[in-house]
């Protein structure tokens, strides 16, 4: 008569490969790598695993991943408006006047923002009507800069 019991561990599992052989999988190579891999104690590469998520999926983004390439920024915001006031030293106050539809009436009603820009020349002058680009900050108000002068005061 045949001994037909499988060499098991204390708690009474099976090793990997006693238990290949028992299914008779064993000319199986897939199944085969994946046993010896969690024999090893190395994470199985399943279906469905963590080896098969994307890298973002994993915690790790694309930049980390990929390398840089000419990495392009969105254009920036840019306002015509008038200045308003030119008293500080290197800066302007640029009134930018907007047409907005009122939410309950639906008239338009003209809103006016004041934006301080920094003028590095000091050439504008109040009532010049000025275009104002978007930038770093670069004091506590002043967010924008002057681009170019559309039309000087008469």
């Amino acid at each position: 008569m045949t001994d037909t019991t499988q060499e098991t561990d204390p708690v009474g599992r099976m090793d990997a490969d006693s238990q290949a052989a028992a299914e008779g999988s064993a000319g199986d190579e897939a199944d085969a790598a994946r046993a010896e891999s969690a024999a090893d104690g190395e994470p199985a590469n399943q279906p469905g695993s963590a080896g098969d998520e994307p890298e973002a999926a994993r915690g790790r983004s694309t930049a980390e991943t990929e390398p840089a390439t000419d990495t392009e920024r969105a254009a920036r915001k840019t306002r015509d408006g008038t200045v308003v006031s030119s008293a500080m030293d290197k800066t302007a106050v640029v009134a930018v006047v907007s047409r907005e539809r009122h939410a309950k009436y639906n008239k338009f009603v003209l809103r006016t923002k004041k934006l301080y820009a920094h003028d590095e020349t000091n050439d504008v002058n109040v009532g010049d009507r000025v275009r104002v680009m978007e930038t770093r900050p670069l004091s506590k108000s002043k967010r924008w800069r002057v681009i170019e002068v559309l039309e000087r005061a008469k």
